[in-house]
């Protein structure tokens, strides 16, 4: 603003100011606009006001010291903002005397710690510099001595001495020389200080570089410093010293891993790595190589190659030969074999309510599937309660011999039957001596003599017929005879001399094996050899493990175990089967080596049996298995003509499309084994005049598996044809329920196209299969989509009355069509 005649403009204070401001666009187009800026607004303090107020007072509290405060703002506002701007100014004070202390306590944290690393470093440093003075000061002494004692040699000999090689010993020279050589040495040493041009540190690592990752980036190992250091040690010494390369037998099996070859060799691993690539195999150190390219590495290397298969790992159970004087009495394994219903368990249940410790709960703590009695006589005796001859069957195919005499039980009432001629054949096959016990001579029927003379047309001669088998006439129920039968048996044990060394590695046999819900898998095991012992490591056929506990057959924890004894072993990975062998092995890798080696072969040869038939055979059985389904089961009947009755009748059950298929039949109680096969093929188990044992039927109950029991053929034969009728498929068959002709079509809104019928005949119902007939041909068939009478949907429309119909995704309809309505019905088929 400028002066006109000494006087200001007449205008607002503090108003806008006017302005034109020249604005440019594209193609050289502008364009003048008129702008106005407001004048800044100025407080003036009032006279008298403390020096330092601001324009709108807020330096002074409170608004004291007469400072103009703003407009629209009140005193007590005024306050509160001065106050508020004081407690900000505080707070930035006091974060920044805070921030200032932490920072000065890091940094003396920071210089504490490199105080501590350097006061560790020079001190590690004084005590390295105090032992290479030591060494240099025997090395020194030891030339000295050398010289001395070069000197009269030297006088003494007229003729010259050759002097050694240098490699071998330094060149002799005076003390003070020597002296002087060290000194300039060290005062180089010391001149170069730390990474000098000798490099004598540089291989040190100071406790900086660990935690710093060195400047280098990769540092060499602490081992490899250590090696650097032994090596100028032995430098410093008088020359290094090779190492004798120690040559090594190396066990190379069909395949090894390459880590594993650089072990047993005592080799790096990264040279072995380093040796395959160089011969063209590129691995890592967790691949397996096989044997010809490891026998390379391995003669590359200066060892010597020992061929191994796989089945040499099971050469770590020592096959001992006990030496005679080891040897010491054992108690004699007794299994009771026969038939059927001729007594076996009531006799052993008497056996052991006469002569086992009283005072157990219940009679029976422990059912472990044997048990010792102890005579009046004192003679221990090992009972083995195993049903039936299947047990000894598969324990003496495994090679596992365990039963030392068998006890053939036959009923006087009966006399021998099929089963009975069987068990002494397998008594026979094993070898071992027989004791006929005639049962059930209590009752009236009982015919003691008939039983010796059937007996005899098996080859069997009892003593009452001047042979050299033991016969005993006893009875279950009275308890008559059972004295004489143990006295027979400890008889037959004595005339055998039992014996076994019990101070060497457990070996025994597994006489059944099941999986404990609490305890895990558990095997009751009879210990041939040896002592079992808790703790031992072990391998039972394709399992292994270590014995957590050993439980005898009172339910008793023991810690050991020894010849003839039965026990409970806990501690196992897997469930072994019955006679599989237990060996005691000295380390648990061992075990598991062992375990898997039988594991896979075992598997090798279920593969090879499973391959074993020709392609027409696949093909045949294939086309078999679409079009005929079969009904598995499992056959056990009292004697072989049933048997055989009933797998005649099941074979001309079928036809075309369904029959029955007989797993298994055989003859005598039904076994756990039956059990498990008829659980592996989904089969019920039908016993005919037979009953499960209490083994078979706790393991059917687990598994879920059916068994019936039947006393005639022909239910038995009803039973298994109403079964396989089920598998038939059931016959559809349609029924035709009513027609309706279309008289209309309507095309309605969200439903779509809607037929106009007349029910011409039977009946419409809306759940009715449907076909759609033009000029009685079928071209259409579904079902409805909606049925309405009127404008109600209803469920059924009777003949002579109209309706609307909606076929479900179909609307190619025309009047005039007649719609065909149909249900279908399922008609079960039977077997004739």
């Amino acid at each position: 603003m400028s002066d006109n005649d000494g006087k200001k403009p007449l205008g607002v204070r503090g108003g806008p100011r006017a302005g034109n401001v020249k604005q440019s666009f594209s193609h050289g187009r502008t364009k003048n606009v008129v702008v106005e800026t407001k004048r800044k607004r100025v407080v003036v303090p009032k006279p008298g006001a403390a020096p330092g107020a601001g324009m709108s007072g807020k330096s002074s509290a409170g608004g004291s010291g007469g400072a103009k405060r703003p407009a629209g703002v009140s005193e007590a506002e005024l306050e509160r903002r001065l106050k508020a701007l004081a407690a900000a100014k505080a707070r930035e004070a006091d974060d920044a005397a805070r921030r200032e202390a932490e920072e000065k306590a890091r940094e003396e944290e920071r210089q504490r710690r490199r105080d501590e690393a350097e006061a560790r470093e020079r001190e590690q440093r004084e005590a390295e510099e105090r032992a290479r003075q030591k060494t240099e000061d025997e090395a020194r002494r030891k030339r000295e001595a050398e010289e001395e004692g070069a000197k009269p040699a030297a006088a003494a000999s007229p003729e010259p001495v050759q002097t050694p090689a240098p490699a071998k010993q330094a060149p002799a020279k005076s003390a003070p020389a020597a002296r002087k050589r060290d000194d300039d040495d060290k005062s180089n040493r010391r001149g170069k200080g730390r990474g000098g041009e000798d490099g004598r540190r540089a291989g040190k690592l100071t406790l900086n570089q660990a935690l710093s990752g060195g400047e280098g980036g990769r540092q060499k190992s602490m081992a490899a410093m250590k090696r650097k250091q032994e090596r100028a040690r032995q430098k410093a010494m008088g020359g290094t010293q090779e190492r004798e390369k120690v040559v090594r037998d190396v066990q190379l099996p069909e395949t090894i891993v390459v880590s594993e070859l650089a072990g047993r060799m005592a080799e790096r691993v990264g040279d072995v790595v380093k040796a395959l690539m160089q011969n063209g195999m590129m691995v890592t150190q967790n691949q397996s190589v096989d044997a010809d390219t490891a026998e390379l590495i391995i003669e590359e290397f200066g060892h010597r190659v020992v061929r191994v298969s796989d089945s040499d790992v099971e050469d770590v159970i020592a096959q001992v030969d006990d030496k005679p004087e080891e040897l010491k009495p054992r108690p004699p394994v007794i299994t009771i074999m026969g038939h059927v219903d001729h007594g076996k368990t009531s006799l052993l249940d008497a056996i052991r309510d006469a002569k086992v410790v009283a005072g157990e709960a219940g009679g029976i703590t422990q059912h472990i599937g044997a048990y010792q009695v102890t005579t009046d006589s004192g003679a221990v005796l090992s009972f083995l309660d195993t049903p039936g001859h299947a047990a000894f069957t598969s324990m003496r195919s495994r090679g596992a011999q365990v039963t030392d005499i068998v006890v053939l039980v036959v009923a006087a009432d009966d006399a021998v039957m099929p089963q009975t001629i069987e068990a002494i054949n397998h008594a026979k096959a094993a070898q071992v001596p027989m004791i006929v016990a005639i049962n059930k001579v209590d009752l009236p029927a009982a015919d003691p003599d008939r039983v010796r003379a059937d007996l005899l047309r098996q080859e069997v001669v009892v003593e009452a017929m001047s042979g050299d088998v033991q016969d005993v006439e006893v009875s279950a129920v009275t308890g008559q005879g059972l004295d004489e039968l143990l006295e027979a048996i400890a008889l037959q044990a004595e005339i055998l001399e039992l014996k076994a060394n019990p101070d060497r590695a457990a070996e025994g046999a597994v006489i059944e094996a099941q999986l404990d819900v609490g305890r895990g898998p558990v095997a009751t095991v009879l210990v041939q050899k040896g002592t079992l012992r808790q703790g031992d490591i072990f391998v039972v056929g394709e399992q292994y493990g270590k014995v957590r506990a050993l439980i005898n057959d009172r339910g008793e924890r023991v810690k050991e175990a020894g010849p003839s004894v039965p026990v409970e072993v806990l501690g196992l990975n897997g469930t072994p089967e019955a006679g599989d062998v237990l060996n005691v092995v000295e380390a648990e890798g061992q075990a598991r080596e062992i375990a898997e080696y039988r594991a896979d072969a075992a598997k090798e040869k279920r593969a090879a049996a499973g391959a074993g038939t020709s392609l027409e055979q696949l093909l045949a059985k294939a086309k078999e298995d679409e079009s005929v389904k079969e009904l598995p089961i499992v056959v056990k009947a009292d004697v072989q003509g049933s048997a055989e009755a009933i797998v005649q009748a099941m074979e001309k059950i079928g036809n075309e499309e369904v029959r029955v298929r007989v797993l298994h039949s055989g003859v005598g109680a039904i076994t756990e084994s039956d059990i498990g096969l008829a659980e592996a093929s989904g089969a019920p188990v039908l016993g005919f005049n037979v009953r499960a044992n209490a083994p078979a039927r706790n393991s059917a109950n687990q598994k879920g598996v059916e068994i019936r029991y039947y006393s005639v053929i022909y239910d038995l034969v009803d039973d298994v044809k109403a079964a396989a009728s089920g598998l038939l498929g059931a016959e559809i068959r349609e029924k035709f329920i009513g027609y309706a002709e279309i008289r209309e079509v309507f095309k309605v809104s969200n439903v779509g196209k809607v037929a106009g019928c007349l029910v011409t005949e039977g009946i419409a119902r809306r759940s009715a299969g449907v076909r759609l007939l033009r000029d009685d041909v079928v071209i259409h068939e579904g079902t409805l989509k909606t049925l309405k009478r009127f404008k109600d949907e209803v469920s059924e429309v009777i003949s002579g009355q109209e309706c609307g119909m909606a076929f479900e995704n179909y609307e190619d309809i025309r009047p005039g069509d007649v719609i065909e309505i149909f249900e279908r019905e399922e008609v079960t088929r039977t077997l004739s």
